[in-house]
């Protein structure tokens, strides 16, 4: 055993429930990959290249399509990521291992493709216990291994603050054992993570979705709904680890909206009352083997009797309520990003922001995510590191999330390890026009492979959909049975990568 981990106990406070580790995994925490030294004072000069080590700030966002000015929608208000784009480099080609929160944050957290189920990481943790050498550090314990402090705020892994039980608050259910020095989530009038999770305005909290509007705008400040707490508190986060004789951070928050109910203060509603959105394109539900999605999450909610599937009125009032809810997210990450240069840890800190999947706005018939169309996979990503080459020039090569964790390792020059899946992006924030590559995601009902022109989607039965992206029908019309060389080319690379879950 290489040293031993110092074990941090927290309670609830002033609305803010802070980071624990439950005394199940307290025989885990330092045998993962081979024993780990929490402090790890000396592993911190191994980061350092003729320098002072760089910080993390991976900002993730919930439910984010790339719905923002800087991805190419122009009635959209979102100055604030817009401007990290301008300085960074933001990939217009990112896709998401899986269209659901919890496998998705599984793979940015691991590096690695997992289960397809939103239990993924508590799944992980519970092999933790039962045969710790069997399961690699995360993405936080390996930079806590290496002489990081390591801090959580808001929705990170699948539950906001990382835990599980009932109300998602009990201290003995880690969703990533080992991982933060603190993982917190501010919770407010919402009483608890879960609670603040499908909150609605000044401490509403959804029982069972047709409780609750699937959508809302009310008067006030950020911080009368959850999201302004989650900020609020990275604000105060950032000042301590921004502090005198500190180590580098790697501070993650996690930002709720826009995930459903769709709602945020009024003044950002305003921002869209009287913007002319132009068409949902390809709004017909396809006829074939995808149309088992029936919006299902979105439907729950109560929606006044409307269905956006035939009120053209109605799907208006929610893709303003969503553009509402991104740019209230967007202000949150301007708040978080002045902070940062208000420190004066900007010009040594590497900043992430990172859509953990898309969502369908009436695309395909589709309210909604949890499809392998487009939509439910293609989200943003942006990263900005200082000294970044051609700064503000946006890349479309082809990449999944998983490369974001041996993206961070060269970026801070600590040792990129030898389980993770993805590749490093390095070629990409040094020339934008470097090439990427295929991208895998999964659900319970099927796999699918893109490239930069052919999505291929891979059924349980072996019945395939093969879309072509250069055409004008982009995913609506399966051309599959017109390139037979095609689909057997990518069907064996998509069941190359797949063999590697397995492993």
């Amino acid at each position: 055993m290489a040293g031993v981990c110092k074990i941090k106990s927290f309670f609830l406070k002033n609305g803010c429930l802070l980071g624990a580790y439950a005394g199940l995994l307290l025989a885990v925490s330092c045998l993962l990959a081979g024993g780990c030294v929490c402090e790890a004072a000396g592993l911190q000069e191994e980061s350092r290249k003729g320098g002072v080590a760089k910080n993390v700030l991976l900002i993730c966002v919930d439910d984010l399509r790339p719905e923002l000015k800087s991805f190419g929608k122009s009635y959209i208000k979102s100055p604030n990521i817009d401007r990290l784009a301008e300085a960074g480099r933001a990939f217009h080609h990112h896709y998401v291992n899986a269209p659901s929160c919890g496998p998705s944050r599984y793979t940015l957290l691991t590096g690695r493709y997992g289960p397809a189920g939103n239990n993924a990481l508590f799944q992980r943790a519970k092999e933790a216990v039962k045969q710790p050498d069997s399961v690699p550090p995360s993405m936080p314990q390996w930079f806590r291994q290496h002489g990081y402090t390591t801090v959580s705020v808001g929705k990170v892994s699948h539950h906001p603050g990382g835990r599980g039980g009932k109300d998602w608050n009990d201290d003995s259910i880690i969703e990533i054992p080992n991982a933060w020095d603190r993982h917190l989530m501010p919770v407010g009038e919402w009483q608890h993570p879960r609670g603040a999770m499908h909150g609605l305005a000044n401490g509403e909290i959804r029982i069972k979705p047709s409780d609750m509007d699937v959508f809302q705008s009310t008067a006030g400040p950020d911080s009368i709904y959850p999201d302004g707490l989650i900020t609020e508190e990275a604000l105060k986060q950032l000042d301590e680890l921004t502090g005198t004789n500190r180590k580098p951070f790697f501070l993650a928050v996690g930002i709720i909206r826009p995930h459903l109910p769709f709602g945020a203060p009024e003044k950002y509603l305003e921002l869209y009352r009287d913007e002319k959105l132009p068409p949902i394109p390809h709004a017909e539900k396809p006829t074939g083997r995808t149309t088992w999605h029936g919006s299902g999450e979105f439907m729950n909610y109560n929606r006044w009797g409307k269905d956006p599937r035939k009120d053209q009125a109605f799907a208006t009032e929610v893709r303003q309520h969503y553009a509402a809810c991104v740019s209230y997210a967007d202000a949150q990450i301007g708040s978080i990003l002045d902070k940062l240069k208000e420190t004066g840890a900007d010009k040594n800190t590497i900043v992430v922001v990172w859509g953990d999947h898309g969502w369908h706005l009436g695309e395909h018939g589709i309210w909604g995510k949890h499809a392998l169309f487009e939509e439910s996979l293609h989200s943003p990503l942006i990263i900005y590191h200082p000294g970044i080459d051609r700064p503000g020039t946006k890349t479309d090569a082809v990449v999944e999330t998983m490369d974001v964790f041996p993206t961070l390792c060269e970026l801070t020059d600590i040792p990129v390890p030898d389980f993770i899946h993805g590749r490093s992006l390095q070629p990409l924030l040094k020339n934008p026009k470097a090439k990427g590559h295929p991208a895998i995601a999964y659900t319970g009902r099927a796999n699918t492979i893109c490239n930069n022109r052919y999505r291929l989607v891979v059924h349980r039965d072996g019945s395939k959909e093969l879309y072509d992206h250069t055409t004008k029908e982009k995913e609506t019309v399966n051309v599959a049975d017109h390139h037979p060389e095609i689909v057997n080319e990518l069907t064996k690379l998509l069941n190359q990568r797949l063999a590697l879950k397995k492993n």
